[in-house]
């Protein structure tokens, strides 16, 4: 890269500290070379994400083949889609083009993924013997059980880790957490759009309004903060209040990339080559949960602790 290509990379990435490993080795690196190639012809980063949803829901498609050449050609449309979800965001953060469509559809495309996946699993664990019940087969028990892991555990885990990195990016630059969404704010912008030529942006807001508030009672001790924040310094707290959550919020960005693609991938992809892709489910449902739990913990203790501070009348310069 040249100064300017160099320049233009650091601003096509979100922050370091919430960026993970695997993405600064390879996705984004790639994902920015990918960025310049669709800015030259003038594509638009809404037009690269519904590229991703074909491609997650191809993958999903090739993984319910019990054949060992249609999943890794799986894996590989499952990278594909990853990389163009993380084109589009660098693409729009280099050309201006942010929206809250784009956001919106963003968080869709990863819905759309999963879908197919959970879907896969479910139809290739069907008529499989139960390893810990034997001579019962998982039948319509697997399906109750994707069903229950894809909507609700995997929804939460990742609808609330996207919010602490949001929230982590508005503590260390305002400007930078412009993604940080208030269900009320979003409930005003559905309120006073007009139905008539918006339709299908008026059905993307109902479920936006929908994913941040649940973001917000899965958070009641940050709220309560912010609540407290808004009251006593508007919408640009200072900077010491900035840099103490910061400083508490940064190690758990670790738990969040754990929560959101990378791991949730190399599982699949483990799963899938020992022939037992239920233990998929136990990942999701156990381990990823512990952490989503601990994570939870930690940082609605963070939002308590700088609470009481403010409640018992420290000022922050």
């Amino acid at each position: 890269m040249n100064a300017e290509e160099k320049k233009m990379y650091q601003a096509s990435i979100k922050s370091i500290d919430t960026e993970e490993f695997i993405d600064l080795w390879f996705y984004r690196p790639l994902g920015f070379r990918c960025a310049l190639f669709f800015r030259k012809y003038g594509i638009h980063p809404n037009v690269i994400t519904i590229l991703s949803i074909f491609l997650g829901a191809a993958a999903g498609i090739c993984f319910a083949q019990e054949s060992l050449r249609w999943n890794i050609l799986g894996v590989l449309l499952l990278m594909w889609a990853n990389l163009y979800d993380s084109t589009d965001g660098q693409l729009a953060r280099i050309t201006g083009q942010k929206t809250r469509w784009g956001r919106i559809l963003d968080g869709f495309a990863g819905d759309v993924w999963f879908f197919f996946i959970y879907a896969a699993i479910a139809v290739r664990t069907t008529f499989e013997p139960i390893p810990f019940a034997p001579g019962y087969n998982w039948g319509v028990f697997i399906w109750i059980l994707c069903s229950f892991a894809g909507f609700w555990v995997h929804g939460s885990q990742c609808q609330l880790a996207d919010y602490y990195r949001n929230v982590h990016l508005y503590f260390m630059n305002e400007r930078n957490g412009h993604e940080f969404d208030t269900s009320v704010a979003q409930q005003k912008i559905f309120d006073t759009t007009p139905w008539r030529g918006n339709f299908a942006w008026k059905i993307f807001l109902h479920f936006y309004v929908a994913y941040t508030a649940n973001q917000e009672r899965m958070s009641p001790k940050f709220q309560q903060l912010m609540t407290i924040i808004r009251q006593r310094y508007g919408s640009n707290p200072p900077q010491e209040l900035r840099e103490e959550f910061r400083k508490g919020s940064l190690p758990l960005m670790k738990y969040t990339n754990i929560l959101t693609f990378n791991s949730r991938f190399i599982m699949l992809w483990f799963t899938m080559l020992i022939g037992e892709m239920w233990f998929y489910l136990f990942f999701e449902l156990v381990i990823l949960m512990a952490i989503f739990a601990y994570m939870r913990y930690r940082h609605e203790s963070l939002s308590a602790r700088i609470t009481k501070k403010l409640q018992q009348g420290y000022e922050y310069r």
